[in-house]
């Protein structure tokens, strides 16, 4: 079985956004035994669009279309897909309650224009939005099916989970298992090297690494005759990695490093402050994500100039005017500084040159030092990192984050 991706809007093809949803849906698929051979983006324009439709439909089963369900004149997703199966427009009515309900709820002025959202073709299956207007729909005709999907990810994704995966499972054929490690401290080179042997003798079980910002997550897939089967060939594999990856994997499926971090930090009844310099309150935000942070996380002090170095977290004068303000001293005294002052078990800083300007010989751009105080113990890290300045202040943070946990674990 074969589905095809179409991602329709003109803000996709000028790069306005990203499309992220066709990602999440390949990768879904995939999971599911169904494969994807083509990804199409088209803009708003009906002729182009109804020549995406005829062109997928060539080579694919299954169309899933995400975009276009709005109120706009250039929404044409669903216009587009009644021409191209010989259907009429009706409105659903409930689709219409539903809407109306909404914006009451929002106490929003709704337009005339909204009502386009609930025009449906006729007898097509309706998916239920719990997340915005915009409901979708599906057509079945001769075989070839279409899903449509509203554009915002936090619309799609639901419905994709909610309404389209239990649709599609069925008809694969196949049942796949999968697990995600997610690795972090080590790159995805040093990664792959460590499972080499393994790597190239995959065949069922598949190992497929991707790379994040300062990480590396391996999913491995299995199919079987049944969940249970595969399942259990997923798991020798598994268990092989996590043996030599170690400790360089610090969790698996859905969790988030920060979220392994307050959940460890619970589990050792610590509580934890953050100092932090260039990376301008992201650890501390970072940490913030996670739900239940509140009972371990004590304070987060933005210390960006040396006076709020020295009058709020107590880093000598002589430390700045000797080692400078991005020197593993001073991050040591801010770690030192945020613990005691806040009375938290955990210190943890960050004090660096994020760049464009700013960096010398002596100390270049992407130069981080990260400082730790657990329970008076320092620990100082420094980083060279590359990039610009939003991916030096990001992958401080993850190696702050990561270095943090590692410190953890040993207590």
């Amino acid at each position: 079985m074969t589905a095809e991706i179409l991602a329709v809007g003109t803000e996709l093809l000028l790069g306005d956004i990203l499309n992220t949803n066709a990602r999440y849906l390949s990768r879904e698929l995939a999971d599911m035994g169904i494969n994807v051979y083509y990804q199409t983006v088209v803009g708003d324009n009906r002729s182009r669009l109804l020549n995406a439709y005829r062109t997928a439909f060539s080579r694919a089963d299954i169309v899933i279309a995400t975009g276009g369900l709005g109120p706009t004149e250039d929404d044409l997703t669903k216009e587009t897909a009644a021409e191209y199966f010989g259907l009429k427009l009706e409105l659903h009515e409930r689709s219409w309650e539903k809407i109306n309900a909404l914006f009451k709820k929002m106490h929003a002025n709704m337009t005339t224009t909204n009502k386009k959202q609930a025009m449906m073709p006729e007898g097509c299956l309706i998916l239920t939005n719990d997340n915005g207007t915009a409901p979708g729909c599906c057509i079945e005709r001769d075989g070839k099916t279409l899903f449509m999907l509203p554009g915002p990810p936090n619309e799609c994704i639901p419905m994709f989970e909610n309404s389209v995966k239990p649709a599609l499972k069925p008809r694969s054929g196949v049942v796949l298992a999968s697990k995600t490690l997610k690795i972090c401290g080590i790159g995805e080179s040093q990664a792959e090297e460590m499972l080499k042997d393994l790597i190239d003798a995959q065949t069922n079980p598949t190992i497929a690494p991707y790379a994040k910002t300062s990480e590396v997550w391996f999913r491995i897939t299995a199919s079987g005759k049944d969940e249970a089967e595969a399942r259990r060939l997923v798991g020798p594999t598994v268990d092989e990695i996590r043996l030599r990856l170690g400790e360089n994997i610090y969790g698996e499926d859905d969790d988030s490093l920060e979220g392994v971090i307050v959940k460890l930090l619970i589990e050792k009844g610590l509580t934890l402050s953050c100092a932090e310099s260039c990376t301008g309150g992201l650890l501390t935000a970072k940490l913030v994500d996670f739900p239940g942070v509140s009972a371990v996380l004590l304070e987060g002090a933005i210390t960006y100039s040396n006076s709020a170095k020295m009058t709020r977290l107590g880093v000598k004068p002589e430390t700045l005017e000797k080692y400078g303000a991005v020197s593993e001293q001073t991050a040591a005294e801010m770690a030192k500084g945020i613990a005691e002052t806040s009375g938290a078990d955990i210190g943890v800083s960050a004090t660096g040159i994020a760049g464009p300007d700013g960096g010398g010989p002596e100390k270049p751009v992407g130069l981080v030092y990260v400082g730790l105080c657990v329970k008076g113990r320092i620990i100082t890290k420094a980083l060279h990192l590359t990039g610009d300045r939003a991916k030096v202040r990001i992958r401080a943070v993850v190696t702050a984050l990561d270095t943090l946990r590692r410190e953890i674990i040993k207590i």
